[in-house]
């Protein structure tokens, strides 16, 4: 889908602060309310915009112990490694990826001893092969 220049202000304004008013971000973008409005709707009708979300707190975040989980799998069973991932606590993100590695899922918890048990749980789901952890030190940039 291509989208203009002001779809594509609404939605910086819209990473900035997902929960802006829409009188909010016609005032910034010097639009209607209503102009606003209809660019909105299209944009999740059209799919651009599927939902809106709760962004963390640095404070809370930097509580997390977070990992990089590289992970090899066995042929064909990367679907269902995926959904069984999907439904572990602590998973945050799984993305395919090229290279040595199949997959590589991001995993937080409050403890070193949490963040383990998630990646025990991730080693023994049948069809993973081998994992490989690097524990995230600090973020240094995330946009």
């Amino acid at each position: 889908m291509r989208i203009g220049d002001k779809d594509k202000a609404v939605l910086n304004l819209l990473r900035e602060n997902a929960r802006a008013t829409t009188t909010e971000l016609a005032s910034k973008l010097g639009l209607s309310r209503s102009t606003v409005q209809k660019r909105l709707e299209r944009l999740e009708d059209t799919g651009v915009i599927e939902g809106y979300t709760v962004q963390l707190s640095s404070a809370y975040m930097d509580q997390e112990i977070k990992a990089h989980v590289s992970i090899t799998v066995e042929p064909r069973m990367t679907n269902e490694i995926i959904t069984v991932m999907t439904k572990m606590q602590g998973v945050r993100a799984i993305y395919s990826v090229s290279g040595p590695y199949d997959l590589i899922c991001e995993v937080a918890a409050l403890s070193v001893r949490e963040l383990d048990a998630v990646i025990d749980d991730i080693i023994e789901i049948t069809g993973v092969e081998r994992t490989v952890s690097s524990v995230i030190l600090s973020t240094r940039l995330k946009r």
